[in-house]
């Protein structure tokens, strides 16, 4: 298993930043590691809601929304068959910015348990560029998306 983290800190207001993470079928608009997405769910967005991602390397992976805590925490976890673990977010506002902590658990499965280093090498990079695209994404397009 392994654990990758990052820290950023991002010029709007928690809520604004929440908002964008949790409109997982609209990923693929502003993340470049993202191909495709789509809300596989209906009704309102927390715990259990599900979505599917076209991920570059991957493939066609659902994705649900766990450990749900608005404008503060969620985690987005993959069912896949090649990788367990998920992307947890966790939000901090400070004076209309907000600290995102990043922890990407990365648990291969199968034989990618035998690329488990190039998939690790992988996940730092696409860590990296999902966070530079939040980023921009927030601060380029203030305000909700719903």
């Amino acid at each position: 298993m392994t654990v990758l983290r990052l820290s950023q800190t991002i010029r709007r207001p928690a809520d604004e930043v929440f908002d964008v993470i949790i409109h997982c079928g609209e990923f693929a608009t502003w993340n470049p590691t993202i191909r495709a997405s789509r809300q596989l769910s209906t009704g309102e967005i927390g715990n259990g809601s599900r979505f599917e991602w076209d991920l570059k390397g991957f493939g066609p992976v659902g994705q649900e929304l766990q450990e749900f805590e608005r404008n503060r925490r969620v985690r987005i976890v993959p069912d896949s068959k090649a990788i367990a673990g998920g992307h947890r977010f966790t939000l901090t506002g400070m004076s209309g910015q907000t600290r995102v902590d990043h922890e990407l658990e990365m648990i291969p499965r199968g034989v990618f348990r035998l690329v488990g280093p190039v998939m690790i090498r992988v996940g730092r990079k696409n860590l990296a560029a999902t966070a530079d695209a939040l980023k921009r994404r927030v601060e380029e397009t203030p305000g909700p998306t719903t």
